[in-house]
């Protein structure tokens, strides 16, 4: 905050005295009122200001003094600015974070831990799980890892139990496993097909959030990010199984947020358009394919999956407090209307 010294005041600070103590050698002339009276007077300091200045002692003094409160307040302001910056977000916050070993789910685990969450990265193998951990524990970062394939019940209560294990509670899920094993015309998909993809991409992150719930209830709330897919919006040619399953999540954040908002439960989704990753490569692997996605895109490159990173910890932190049911696009200005 800016502050406003009057100059009666920079005086005072710099002499020690109210200006009107200051022994002052008035020359030139007098105003008018004093040549009437004959006598010097004392006048008030705003009118003989251009007086005092003369005094070359006191014009040294009151920039000293100037300069310093000035020099003080920028540096109360920065430090103020600073405090408030590197606040962490989500400070001692426990976070679920699935299929969180590379790509976006890895940008996402780094950005919770990096904003002072702890974190428990998961994947279905076992050597990406200590891959990921030991990378992230490089950087100082509270982080733990377990295997856990999402469609089995046995490794969804094994992840929510390394959380208790280690941190004690959980406060925050980010559900972002998903597969997509088929590629081709929506009318060759087969009954297999519709049932992995539904199964991991859907249903998974349903039963999931039914058992992290009561661990979140016991700590006052908290709040669940679905990872959903532009293709939610603007389907992917020959992905229509996949982009069925990212509309669904839409559908399911809606639900689950009006169902939890009572236990103090947010529920969010995010959209991500084409990001870079193993993932995504059908779609950018090739400059044709590349070419073809970014026709699409107000924003001509492909995103980077930090990029979706740090708008999930908003999501999870108190600055989104007021924010549920809600999906977030980050896909470049591409198409995001149903």
């Amino acid at each position: 905050m800016i502050q406003y010294f009057h100059s009666d005041a920079l005086v005072t600070m710099a002499t020690g005295l109210h200006p009107l103590q200051l022994p002052v050698r008035i020359s030139g002339n007098m105003s008018k009122g004093a040549k009437k009276s004959g006598k010097q007077g004392t006048p008030g300091f705003s009118k003989h200001i251009s007086l005092l200045i003369k005094n070359r002692m006191l014009r040294t003094l009151l920039k000293t003094t100037c300069a310093q409160t000035l020099k003080s307040i920028r540096t109360n302001a920065s430090t103020t600015t600073m405090s408030r910056s590197n606040r962490l977000l989500l400070q001692d916050k426990v976070a679920l974070v699935t299929a969180s070993t590379e790509g976006i789910g890895f940008a996402i685990a780094q950005r919770l831990a990096r904003d002072g969450a702890h974190v428990i990265v998961s994947s279905r193998k076992q050597q990406n799980v200590d891959r990921a951990v030991a990378e992230l524990q490089k950087e100082g970062l509270s982080v733990r890892g377990t295997v856990c394939h999402v469609a089995k019940a046995e490794d969804r209560k094994r992840l929510v139990n390394t959380a208790l294990e280690y941190y004690g509670g959980i406060d925050i899920l980010v559900s972002n496993a998903a597969v997509n094993p088929f590629f081709g015309k929506l009318l060759d998909a087969t009954e297999e097909v519709w049932d992995k993809i539904l199964d991991i991409n859907v249903k998974s992150a349903a039963l999931l959030v039914n058992v992290v719930v009561p661990e979140m209830v016991k700590r006052g709330g908290g709040s669940v990010v679905f990872v959903s897919s532009i293709a939610a919006y603007s389907p992917f040619q020959y992905l229509g199984p996949y982009n069925v399953s990212k509309t669904a999540l839409l559908g399911l954040t809606k639900n689950y947020a009006s169902e939890l908002e009572p236990k103090g439960i947010r529920v969010n989704c995010l959209a991500p358009g084409l990001i870079k990753t193993n993932f995504s490569s059908l779609l950018w692997k090739d400059e044709s394919s590349e070419n073809t996605s970014k026709n699409v895109m107000k924003i001509s490159r492909l995103g980077e999956p930090h990029e979706c990173a740090g708008i999930v910890s908003f999501l999870c932190s108190p600055d989104a407090g007021y924010i549920t049911g809600e999906t977030i696009v980050v896909a470049g200005g591409s198409p995001s209307r149903l």
